[in-house]
């Protein structure tokens, strides 16, 4: 690791600085979303969701390392899981369809970890899915999913579970994909309006079904008005009005990155560099 450079005085911090800073702490967070060094805690005043770890679910490890980029997602597709619209809504079952998700992902189709980055299931829990999920929105970079053909590399993944071409999700799922959205929309500085998209938005599929898909502008409203009303919260604390464009930036994308072939229809496609 290189020395540290001590010959440069640190320039001071403006007002404005030193406010948006204590307020991104004192908040619960905005940046990483995270409160602490591990995994999702309690939900915070600013509206932090409460998400399982792969620990929590007994995720097995990826084949190899995943790959994370040093800028943050562009846009969050909306999935459904294509599943039995069950009746369980328990954390039990939760943890068992990531397991479900992950075998199939691995075993079946040969990936090296769970495609989506997010799940959700029926009884609105919300668990960590590819490996490092957590850690990258905490720092506000982009783990590579395999979710989106020839998107990856720049949209983040939620899987929503069950099938909905003619059923509505439940509101317990709903409730968490709204406070999901608007997390990740200030984490990354996202507006939901042109941030929030369905898979087939992207890819030639149902998914995620007509009805959740016909649902999408109410989401976006949803989050929107969850959005204006945590950085209202985030004002009051600092002293001083908040928007998303007042929040810290991050690196661009590195300018070279690994290409690979895969074939897998809507999830990987031939400009995506990570399986």
């Amino acid at each position: 690791m290189a020395a540290e450079n001590h010959s440069q005085p640190a320039r001071p911090l403006d007002r404005r600085t030193m406010l948006r800073g204590s307020v991104l702490v004192s908040g619960g967070v905005i940046l990483g979303g995270l409160v602490g060094t591990g995994a999702a805690g309690p939900a915070s005043a600013a509206g932090i969701p409460k998400v399982y770890t792969r620990s929590d679910w007994k995720a097995r490890p990826p084949r190899q390392r995943v790959q994370v980029l040093d800028q943050g997602p562009t846009h969050i597709v909306v999935h459904h899981t294509a599943t039995g619209n069950v009746s369980d809504m328990s954390k039990s079952h939760a943890a068992a369809l990531s397991r479900a998700i992950q075998r199939h992902h691995m075993d079946s189709n040969g990936w090296n970890d769970t495609g989506q980055q997010l799940t959700i299931s029926r009884g609105g829990h919300i668990m960590e899915g590819r490996d490092q999920t957590l850690r990258a929105i905490r720092d506000g970079r982009h783990v590579i999913g395999a979710h989106v053909a020839n998107h990856n590399s720049h949209t983040i993944g939620i899987e929503n579970e069950g099938t909905y071409t003619s059923t509505i999700p439940p509101t317990a799922l709903m409730s968490s994909l709204v406070e999901t959205c608007a997390w990740l929309c200030l984490v990354y500085r996202l507006d939901p309006e042109d941030a929030i998209v369905g898979h087939r938005d992207y890819n030639s599929t149902n998914c995620p079904g007509d009805k959740l898909y016909s649902m999408l502008p109410k989401l976006r409203r949803d989050v929107k008005s969850s959005v204006r009303e945590q950085l209202s919260h985030l004002s009051k604390v600092a002293g001083t009005e908040l928007t998303l464009e007042e929040l810290p930036s991050y690196p661009p994308v590195p300018s070279s990155e690994r290409m690979e072939t895969f074939f897998h229809g809507p999830a990987i496609g031939d400009l995506d560099v990570s399986l």
